[in-house]
């Protein structure tokens, strides 16, 4: 072993491995780690972690580029434009994977060669694809899809048609989320997400909250109850049961969410959740954040939170992402500032990518809410193993891409503009918050990309990772 010498080695580091978290550290060479432990070779450049965490790079399963294109007249625009802004700030704050949602109200499989060059060009980290499924030429596209290494389709059940049109997302009643499943039954490792919201329901309640005069964040959090959520996972989980699928929760936001899963996963149904780190972190009663905090699905109260954090500890809650949305502040309060109209604000958080770990490191392990061994399960390991790109992302064993942060537990910064290295640092839920525990180092492909808050690499030369009936190819 000692002959061979290796590009780059990090050591005296907590490492931590699938098999548990070791004294010593990680040596790569051609972006690839070639050892684990404390028997590592000698390389052309090391770096002492200081007793810090290493661990494997943030995979954020959940992110929207291509959503400025409110800014841009074409949406591919945007896409290439929020490849480069956004994953800067991905390496900055510790992700050094993605998975985006494509969006576009035309077919997607004319479009694929331009969706691998335009990540491959702009982005800082190597990057998947989920398919949203928004109209039927959609769904007549998932086999497809599946042969370009797409494996993920996300249908609206039955959200955004009346909550934000703007968005230009159709929504999809029992009828096509039945198809759809039906389909992606069949495909090896095909999944389908959901977003799980009652819209009949909702658009009730955020009539009678408006006749009365409401409009504050409380008032959007309770025009969507956490019922509305509750009785779309309830059918989703039966009609995942009917076709034998495999359905996905995308940031689920109540503990009802927690319940339902629970007991459909102790029947054996193939059903998952992710959470965000909004949800583990703000409640409705946060008012402060005003148009900021509007969300979709909307902050709950204390007791939810609570209960995702009890999901993610026991394992019924086994994904965290982010639902980043790059938007201008302009265009997310719609002209009207922090405090003002909720209901035409935009929903989604902000800059999530970029504050992922702080956020879980600094609420989640330093708060003694979960162990740093199961986060890096819930924010790494789990979501390379969900989509397909296992073993080749998501731990550090010989042979996975050398794709890894040190983290240092007591590092601490205040969340305001200068946090950020994203298109729009000016506004998120977390903002004028203190985190405490940092990256120290981002190191991507064997790389190091940022080292102590320095960008050191230009944007680019990134893989598409596609997603094959044996996940992605290593």
């Amino acid at each position: 072993m000692s002959a061979m010498t290796a590009d780059l080695r990090v050591v005296n580091a907590k490492v931590v491995t699938p098999s548990g978290t070791i004294h010593g550290g990680v040596a790569a060479r051609d972006g690839r780690i070639v050892a684990v432990g404390s028997n590592l070779p000698d390389a052309e450049e090391e770096i002492d972690a200081e007793g810090n965490y290493l661990i494997p790079g943030f995979i954020d399963p959940h992110v929207h580029w291509g959503l400025s294109r409110y800014e841009f007249e074409d949406y591919h625009d945007g896409l290439a434009h929020d490849f480069e802004t956004e994953t800067r700030g991905a390496v900055h704050g510790g992700v050094t994977t993605v998975v985006n949602f494509l969006l576009q109200r035309e077919p997607y499989l004319p479009d694929m060669d331009f969706f691998r060059e335009v990540g491959a060009e702009n982005s800082y980290i190597d990057f998947a694809y989920h398919a949203i499924v928004h109209q039927d030429h959609h769904v007549e596209e998932i086999e497809g899809l599946a042969e370009e290494g797409i494996r993920s389709y996300k249908v609206f059940f039955n959200w955004y048609k009346n909550a934000s049109p703007e968005l230009g997302i159709d929504h999809s009643d029992a009828g096509r989320t039945y198809k759809v499943l039906d389909r992606v039954a069949d495909i090896p490792n095909g999944v389908v997400m959901f977003h799980a919201e009652n819209e009949d329901l909702a658009i009730e309640r955020r009539k009678e909250l408006q006749e009365e005069g409401r409009n504050d964040l409380l008032a959007w959090c309770e025009s969507a109850p956490n019922i509305c959520e509750a009785m779309q996972i309830e059918q989703i989980a039966q009609l995942t049961e009917y076709t034998d699928s495999r359905s996905y929760i995308v940031h689920m936001s109540t503990g009802e969410g927690v319940d339902i899963c629970k007991r459909w996963q102790d029947k054996g149904v193939n059903i998952h959740a992710e959470t965000l780190p909004a949800f583990l972190s703000h409640t409705k009663h946060d008012e402060e954040l005003g148009t900021w905090g509007k969300i979709s699905p909307p902050l709950r109260g204390e007791a939810s939170k609570k209960r995702l954090w009890e999901g993610l500890r026991t394992g019924v809650v086994d994904y965290v992402g982010t639902d980043h949305c790059p938007h201008k502040i302009e265009f997310k309060e719609k002209d009207t500032g922090k405090h003002g109209d909720v209901w035409e604000a935009i929903p989604g958080d902000n800059n999530g990518i970029e504050y992922f770990l702080p956020v879980m490191m600094s609420e989640g392990v330093n708060k003694n809410r979960i162990s740093m061994e199961r986060l890096v399960e819930v924010c790494a390991e789990n979501n390379a193993k969900r989509w397909g790109l296992y073993p080749r992302k998501g731990a550090l064993v010989e042979g996975s891409d050398a794709d890894m942060v040190i983290v240092d537990l007591e590092k601490s910064k205040v969340v305001d503009d200068d946090f950020y290295h994203t298109m729009e640092p000016r506004y998120s839920t977390y903002h004028g918050q203190e985190l405490t525990g940092l990256p120290t180092h981002t190191i991507v492909g064997g790389e190091v990309v940022v080292e102590d808050d320095e960008l050191q690499v230009e944007k680019g030369d990134r893989d598409y990772l596609p997603r094959f009936d044996e996940g992605v190819p290593l």
